[in-house]
């Protein structure tokens, strides 16, 4: 992530490790909770030095996904893999960092206490990495963690997950009770990880925080992968609102031969439609009648996002 007004995208831990293979992957997997169908033929996979957004309503599956990916949940169909391994491999799990979106610990200890237990955890040797991500989010590590509030418990779910420079990084709603200051130092960690070679997969409802640092995003509906690219190549596919306003009065049928075109109106020399993909041919069947102006909508994320929950509600299964 660049620099801003003067601040400084935080430095980059140096251990990580690059490989040739993708880092996560799932195959075909499939999860249910009784009848209900938590993941259906679900696959997804991150390459080393990549953020993959993963989106979707409540109920959608991320969590899930998420925690069958790392090995705590059993998937009744499929393969998972992390850096070709098995996620419960010790030696895998230890280059894994994982924030949970229900992170707790016992509410009694000192963020201090919590944070020297997690290094001693992973070899004892990140006390200088745990004291910068500790600065960077500027928390207080002398109050117990129960008197924190859900923002600062939020810090500390960060700090836990980053403090030992993981190769893999997996984050359930990262930024999730942050103020504006936090989620910006926090997207900042998650970048410079990833420009180090860590594979990074993060879930998120703010869709602009996606768009603004995944590589590649995949929506989740029900369980089932609806859609996945780059943010640019899912743009393209969303349908673009354009209102123009011409010189002489069309007749209605000239929309009809433009392929891809929706008229949402059409009253005098004022047109407004939503066209899928290229406006070209639509522009192109409207210069004759004089295009005195043209307003466009953005091909951003959330027109996309919510192109596929729009036509029907997505179920709230209480699977994430």
């Amino acid at each position: 992530m660049a620099e801003d007004g003067g601040h400084l995208a935080p430095a980059a831990a140096e251990r990580a490790t690059v490989t040739s293979m993708t880092a996560l992957s799932m195959t075909e997997v499939t999860k249910s909770y009784g009848r209900t169908v938590a993941l259906s033929d679900f696959s997804i996979g991150v390459e080393p030095g990549e953020i993959v957004g993963l989106l979707g309503e409540n109920g959608a599956g991320k969590t899930t996904a998420m925690r069958t990916l790392l090995g705590y949940l059993n998937a009744e169909q499929g393969e998972v893999a992390v850096l070709g391994q098995s996620p419960r491999d010790p030696a895998t799990r230890a280059r894994i960092g994982y924030l949970p979106g229900d992170f707790r610990l016992v509410s009694n200890q000192r963020v201090s206490t919590v944070l020297k237990s997690f290094d001693r955890l992973r070899g004892g040797c990140w006390a200088t990495e745990t004291q910068r991500l500790v600065a960077a989010l500027e928390l207080d590590t002398s109050r117990k963690f129960g008197q924190l509030s859900k923002g600062n418990r939020q810090k500390v779910g960060v700090v836990a997950a980053l403090m030992h420079a993981p190769d893999v990084l997996v984050l359930d709603e990262p930024t999730s009770g942050l103020d504006p200051v936090a989620q910006r130092t926090v997207l900042e960690l998650v970048d410079a990880r990833r420009d180090v070679g860590a594979a990074v997969l993060f879930s998120s409802h703010i869709l602009s925080e996606v768009e603004d640092i995944a590589d590649r995003v995949t929506i989740l509906r029900k369980g089932h992968k609806v859609a996945e690219g780059t943010t640019t190549e899912l743009g393209a596919a969303a349908l673009q609102t354009i209102d123009v306003v011409l010189d002489t009065p069309p007749p209605a049928d000239v929309f009809d031969a433009c392929e891809g075109v929706t008229l949402d109106s059409l009253e005098g020399v004022k047109a407004s439609f939503r066209v899928a993909g290229s406006a070209a041919a639509v522009m192109s069947a409207l210069a004759p009648y004089g295009i005195a102006r043209i307003d466009t909508g953005r091909h951003d994320l959330d027109a996309v996002f919510y192109g596929y929950y729009s036509a029907e509600g997505g179920d709230d299964h209480g699977t994430n």
